[in-house]
């Protein structure tokens, strides 16, 4: 009987092994990110190291065609991760029943940054770092170019700035999507929209990527740029001269990770979510290159003097609660706007923020108020709107652009209205502006 005894138990720890084998993390983990190399290949390293045996694969897309790629690709789904900053693509992913449920293990993690939550609620995804919105600039441009130092949105649309500030498409990056829609969302969608046509009337570009945007700030080929806050920050601790600020109407929001469902490699995939959620995965974001604010309080004892922190800094308090549902709801047709009235009417738009921009500088020194009215009147035209909050978010807009039956024909139809309603308006602006330049004289 002590013999049987010892036979089974041994033969219960050998399974006990056994299992505990076959579930350790093993093989290649594949992530389809947003990131750049800064930011993936130092965690490729970490994470690496700290599991032995297992492989990180980075795919990189921007945001979109990352959704885009796993919807597609979710009948023989090759990817176990989805690594990015927008917390609204993990919700359609969610949404479409594409992210798998976990629960995670990492201690010290707190429920919210500033007013967001850090995690998902239901598990499907888990923010790993704080990211805010703002402005940021190369000290020696602005020098060079007699510029003030801009800390506010308002700043951009000041005629001192006119063609030199920079952008990305919010329809090619999800980070500049999510700065256009705090703006609505801080706003309102009538004034918020205005605001944004003043600043891109100074627009120099619009650029395909985010990256391009700090790249093109940092060597000088323009002055300013709206990023996400880490793309100053890593800037900074490579030695470039660019500081950054929050304007007064911003968030931070948490980027985020999320396992595929029906991923490959799931164990993997866990194993990379506990490494980033780790002390040691936190502390890799305070790699120069990196420069993200972490989620683990604690991890600030080893920043950098000044390093922002979300979860002392007062300023953080005062940013806006951003709606998460509310920038899902219209993504789509948010990003449609900003192409159709301003990236393909750029040129449109510029002409017409100069002239006014000279009317100013006219009726600064000799006020007159016909002209002051006309500049008023272009103004307006400029800020009009196709669509009004309520419409942008309807059932009928979202068919148009996401899948539903009108799909397709709707769409273009609607991208031509849009785009025909900004020449029409842009023009009709022009004509006022160039009216009140003659009155003023």
């Amino acid at each position: 009987m002590k013999r049987m005894i010892g036979t089974l138990a041994g033969l219960g720890l050998a399974l006990l092994a056994g299992t505990a084998l076959a579930q350790a993390p093993a093989g290649k983990v594949t992530v389809v990110t947003s990131f750049s190399k800064d930011v993936t290949d130092p965690f490729k390293k970490a994470f690496e190291k700290a599991t032995p045996g297992v492989t990180l694969e980075v795919q990189n897309r921007n945001t979109n065609a990352g959704v885009k790629f796993v919807e597609e690709t979710k009948a023989n789904n090759q990817v176990d991760l989805f690594w990015a900053s927008a917390p609204d693509a993990f919700e359609v992913l969610k949404g479409k029943g594409l992210l798998q449920k976990y629960q995670s293990k990492a201690q010290g993690i707190p429920q919210n940054v500033g007013s967001f939550p850090i995690n998902d609620r239901d598990g499907a995804y888990f923010g790993f770092a704080a990211s805010g919105y703002g402005i940021m600039w190369n000290e020696r441009y602005v020098r060079a170019n007699k510029l003030p130092d801009p800390k506010d949105w308002s700043d951009l649309a000041r005629p001192v700035f006119h063609d030199h500030v920079s952008i990305a498409s919010p329809a090619r990056s999800g980070t500049t999507h999510l700065t256009i829609e705090t703006i609505l969302q801080g706003e309102g969608w009538d004034k918020g929209w205005r605001t944004i046509k003043e600043m891109a009337g100074n627009f120099n570009q619009i650029t395909d990527r985010s990256f391009g945007v700090p790249e093109a700030v940092n060597s000088g080929q323009v002055g300013v740029g709206i990023v996400i806050d880490f793309f100053a920050f890593s800037a900074q601790g490579a030695g470039f001269p660019v500081k950054f600020a929050y304007p007064t109407v911003t968030t931070v929001v948490p980027a985020n990770v999320g396992i595929i469902a029906n991923a490959p490699n799931r164990t993997a995939a866990e194993a990379f979510v506990e490494f980033i959620l780790s002390p040691a995965g936190q502390e890799v974001l305070l790699e120069p290159t990196i420069r993200r604010l972490p989620v683990n309080p604690a991890v600030y004892a080893k920043a950098p003097a000044g390093y922002p922190n979300p979860f002392t800094d007062p300023q953080f308090q005062k940013m806006i609660t951003f709606d998460v549902d509310r920038s899902e709801a219209r993504t789509a047709v948010v990003d449609t706007l900003f192409d159709q009235l301003i990236s393909f009417q750029l040129a449109g738009l510029k002409d017409v923020t100069k002239t006014l921009h000279e009317v100013e500088a006219v009726l600064a020194r000799k006020d007159n108020a016909r002209s002051r009215a006309l500049a008023a009147e272009a103004r307006d035209l400029i800020a009009a709107m196709p669509v009004s909050e309520a419409q942008a978010a309807s059932a009928e807009l979202r068919a148009a652009f996401t899948g539903g039956k009108e799909k397709g024909a709707r769409q273009a139809e609607l991208e031509n209205q849009w785009a025909g309603f900004a020449k029409e308006r842009y023009a009709q602006a022009k004509a006022k502006a160039d009216e009140a330049l003659k009155a003023a004289r």
